[in-house]
């Protein structure tokens, strides 16, 4: 099981949805974690929005990870994203983005948040998981294969 099963949650993970840019995208994630979480939407978004502006979180591969630290959080969150139509994301091999696994981490970063990282970097960049991954229609089907992964 990947490290990333512990924080994906079957109503974190949005298939089809309709955003065409990153601001839009990182509008949704901050909206979404409003509704469910009662987070505080807007610095969601500006915290996502910041980091993206360091550097892109595209990894390449049609994969971004767009990821924050937030001291206001006590746990980690994680969201599962999949846009109706593939993306730009400035992605090191200049390929638009149609998966898109959002993190979200206490302040400051610790051991946990650097090996979930990396583990979902690897997880990601496994093509056999990406295939696997875009056969999954449902939620629950894409909440199964990281689980068992």
């Amino acid at each position: 099981m990947s490290k990333l099963a512990r924080y994906l949650q079957v109503e974190d993970i949005l298939l089809d949805v309709n955003v065409s840019n990153k601001q839009r995208l990182f509008d949704q994630v901050g909206q979404h974690l409003q509704e469910t979480r009662q987070l505080p939407g807007d610095w969601v978004t500006a915290s996502l929005w910041r980091r993206e502006l360091a550097a892109s979180t595209a990894i390449g591969d049609g994969v971004a990870v767009p990821h924050a630290r937030l001291a206001e959080l006590d746990s980690i969150h994680a969201l599962y994203l999949r846009p109706q139509t593939a993306m730009a994301f400035a992605a090191p091999d200049q390929q638009p983005v149609s998966d898109i696994l959002v993190l979200l981490v206490p302040a400051p970063a610790d051991q946990q948040h650097l090996e979930l990282l990396a583990d979902t970097a690897r997880l990601f960049s496994n093509p056999r998981f990406r295939q696997a991954l875009l056969r999954c229609h449902d939620a629950s089907q894409v909440k199964q294969l990281v689980d068992h992964w």
